[in-house]
């Protein structure tokens, strides 16, 4: 009989509070995910699409009943820190549960060990199926051999070894398990099937001790066989090669000299961010296997997509651990899902195919720099061909973009930011340095860097604003300049925060202090002690367990002051990421960096999860926040490990994982640039009487060139430079110009004229300090 109420409530995923994630290391293609003490969301055939919500527990008997995940009392211990077998044991006053969790090292199949301990109780198993990665339009059907879904061509079968006595199949909020004990305080409905809706599956366990398998497969036959062969072979048969699978690559990471806990929260970490690693697609890592506010939301999403951003500096993390070989293969990957015109997508399934459809300069850049960096070890190998490749692609497109980037690094505002810009600058002189670059290309490389790095500041440095007067500095780096302005005089609309304006000069964020990471600026650069200074006084949260960074004053991507979940608009919340952030700027100005490594280490789950955020301000115990732990964003968040991997080392070798030797030498002290490089999307106001200017276009042009108001007018005909780009070259201090230069261009086909002026007024030496 079929069930009703469907199609049932609109669907949601589990909480986004992970108490670990797991994987094999072997030919399965299944990733797990346990939080609030039972079976989260479970990945299959990649780990970009979830196929369940959760699998948990209802305890019942004798007029009682208890859902195991609402009690939340319960320990988790691993074999060991890089062994993601997790035991549970949930300890309540009428039972105790145990649960064991691994994937089966040879199939698609997750083990669930279980052991109930409790006079006159009985255990009931709690499946909602969420497959091919969506809640709606699953059908769940109850057979003699267990308890299965299918959705397309996409199916799951949960099978025990003891059996169920019963089972039925509802809609989520009508005919589902838990509704059936919340209105009758015990299982009383055995409905067969549940077609097409938001559906949960429920069985009744034969036994209170025993193993349940959960299988994916194309059909419910292949689930079934696949789950009916583990169930036979035993759970001891998968655990032993499990654990041996993760202690041999475990057993290739190097992080010796540390003191034993901080050795093992740095094996932990790295173990979160090799279970992130695709199975198919080798070198695919996704940002979380979660959903941020997931219980609140149905998002197709989440974070298990590939961001190029997070994925390479987890390749930093792991070139940190001499784990040489995931970078490689990251970076394999990276040149395989590079776009025709060097950039990368803003993130994508582990397969390839596009998510969301933005442009962001960094993740052009950052594999630059990956590349250059396992060259710099002596580890780029049979990649070097592919990589050089794949470095001339992504340094046209910088070259051809910046310095402006279509969206930040937090993905919310187009414009000229510090992270991005140094990032850029970076690669552009790795790609020089390291032989990525043709001769023309590397010279025009070199030049852009060093024009970029000199005039910084005239695009993201604010002075004598409000906030210096209030805290006694005389200038900061700013968050980001948006397009055609400055932080002196630009707006910026805060996306989470319903596009809200608010002046660029008083927008502060962490994005600076990449600058003296890459070695673009000394850390002791009084411009740099100045904005520390205040994103200290503005940003910062201190709590019991150390201090914490939120990424923005205004920022609004986190839940809102009533503690209810981000919906799009909110109250951005403290991430230990930027506690990493800022823990390596101490480190490089000399400072104790320990605090902020502590806190990072102290807002870890009970499995040693990292989280994006955490709640810093009064707790909400009924909406289980509290100061300090984790709120509703993603968890595990694999940048967050990656960055205490990197602050770890940073402390122990004296310096950060990123600095590459070319870029630290070139800007060891201030350079001059020879020539000033004028673009429209980033146009210089002003320029040195004796400097050099080039006008650049992407296509051929005619410069029509005036002096101090349009006198002595006359017409240059561009030629072609490095990178594809088009200019004409002036030597300023010929020009014969008195006060001012300004000029118009003709492009060569059906623009034509641009239909505007651009003037630039002419200062008196060259200064090391850039052209506004």
């Amino acid at each position: 009989m079929n069930a009703p109420g469907g199609p049932g409530l609109s669907p949601t995923w589990a909480s986004s509070d992970k108490d670990i994630v797991g994987t094999a290391l072997g030919p399965s293609r299944v990733w797990y995910t346990l939080g609030h003490g039972i079976l989260d969301e479970v990945y299959w055939p990649s780990c970009s699409t979830p196929q369940i919500r959760d699998l948990g527990f209802i305890v019942a008997g004798d007029g009682f009943w208890s859902e195991v995940k609402r009690e939340s009392h319960y320990e988790l211990t691993t074999p060991a820190p890089d062994v993601p077998l997790p035991k549970i044991v949930h300890q309540h006053e009428r039972y105790r549960l145990e649960l064991e969790v691994l994937a089966d090292p040879l199939r698609d199949v997750v083990l669930l060990r279980y052991r109930l301990e409790g006079k006159g109780l009985k255990l009931y198993a709690l499946l909602a199926p969420h497959l091919e990665g969506s809640g709606h339009d699953n059908t769940a059907q109850v057979t003699p051999q267990g308890l299965a879904a299918m959705k397309g061509g996409t199916a799951l079968m949960l099978a025990a070894d003891c059996g169920f006595t019963r089972a039925s199949a509802g809609y989520v909020g009508s005919s589902d398990g838990w509704r059936d004990f919340h209105d009758h305080g015990a299982m009383t409905w055995q409905y067969d099937c549940a077609p097409n809706g938001n559906v949960a599956l429920m069985g009744e366990l034969a036994g209170n001790a025993g193993v349940l398998a959960l299988g994916l497969a194309n059909t419910v036959e292949g689930a079934q066989t696949l789950a009916l062969s583990s169930l036979a072979c035993g759970f001891e048969a998968a655990r032993a090669p499990f654990v041996e699978g993760w202690q041999r690559w475990a057993g290739h990471l190097k992080c010796e000299g540390l003191e034993p806990s901080l050795q093992q929260a740095v094996r932990r970490a790295a173990m979160v961010l090799k279970t992130h690693n695709d199975r198919d697609f080798p070198g695919a890592m996704v940002a979380s296997l979660s959903v941020p506010w997931g219980d609140t939301r149905d998002d197709p999403g989440g974070y298990h997509l590939v961001w190029p951003r997070d994925a390479v500096e987890s390749g930093f993390a792991m070139l940190a651990c001499e784990h040489h070989d995931e970078a490689r293969a990251m970076l394999a990957y990276l040149i395989a899902t590079q776009q025709p015109d060097g950039h990368w997508l803003q993130n994508f399934y582990t397969d390839g195919r596009p998510y969301w459809g933005g442009v962001q300069l960094d993740e052009a850049a950052l594999p630059v720099l990956l590349a250059a960096r396992l060259d710099e070890y002596g580890e780029l190998g049979d990649l070097r061909p592919q990589a050089t490749t794949m470095a001339r692609r992504a340094l046209r497109f910088v070259a051809r973009t910046g310095p402006f980037s279509p969206q930040d690094r937090w993905e919310e505002n187009a414009g000229i930011n510090p992270f991005t810009l140094g990032v850029a600058i970076a690669a552009l002189v790795a790609g020089a340095a390291h032989g990525f670059l043709e001769k023309a290309d590397a010279t025009h490389a070199l030049s852009l860097a060093d024009d970029w790095n000199a005039r910084i500041e005239s695009w993201v440095y604010a002075r004598d604003t409000e906030l210096d007067r209030t805290h006694g500095t005389r200038g900061h780096y700013v968050r980001i300049a948006p397009p055609g302005q400055t932080a002196q005089d630009g707006e910026v609309a805060l996306r989470n925060r319903g596009r809200e304006r608010v002046s660029a000069q008083n927008l502060l964020g962490l994005e600076y202090l990449y600058l003296a990471r890459l070695g673009l600026r000394a850390a002791d650069d009084p411009r740099i002690r100045d904005t520390t200074r205040l994103i200290d006084a503005e940003l910062r949260v201190d709590l019991p367990a150390g201090p914490y960074y939120r990424r923005y004053n205004e920022d609004g991507y986190g839940e809102h002051e009533d503690g209810s979940a981000f919906d799009g608009t909110g109250v951005g919340r403290a991430w230990p990421l930027l506690s990493g952030e800022r823990g390596h700027q101490a480190l490089l100005a000399g400072e104790d960096p320990q605090p902020y490594l502590a806190a990072m280490l102290a807002s870890a789950s009970e499995g040693g999860m990292l989280p994006e955020q955490v709640w810093d301000t009064t707790p909400i115990p009924e909406r289980g926040l509290n100061p300090g732990r984790p709120s509703g964003s993603a968890m595990p968040l694999v940048w967050a490990h990656a960055e205490l991997i990197k602050l770890v080392a940073a402390i122990h070798r004296g310096q950060p994982v990123e600095r590459l030797r070319a870029v630290v030498d070139r800007y060891r002290t201030p350079r001059v640039p020879a020539v000033t490089h004028w673009r429209e999307q980033a146009p210089c106001r002003t320029v040195n009487r004796s400097g050099v200017l080039l006008v650049e276009a992407a296509s051929p042009f005619v410069l029509h060139l005036g002096r101090d108001g349009w006198k002595h007018v006359d017409d240059h005909v561009s030629e072609p430079l490095g990178f594809g780009l088009h200019g004409v070259r002036l030597d300023v201090a010929k020009l014969g110009a008195q006060r001012t230069l300004e000029f118009t261009r003709r492009f060569l086909g059906e623009r034509g004229w641009e239909g505007r002026d651009w003037p630039l007024l002419l200062l008196p030496l060259a200064t090391s300090g850039g052209n506004d």
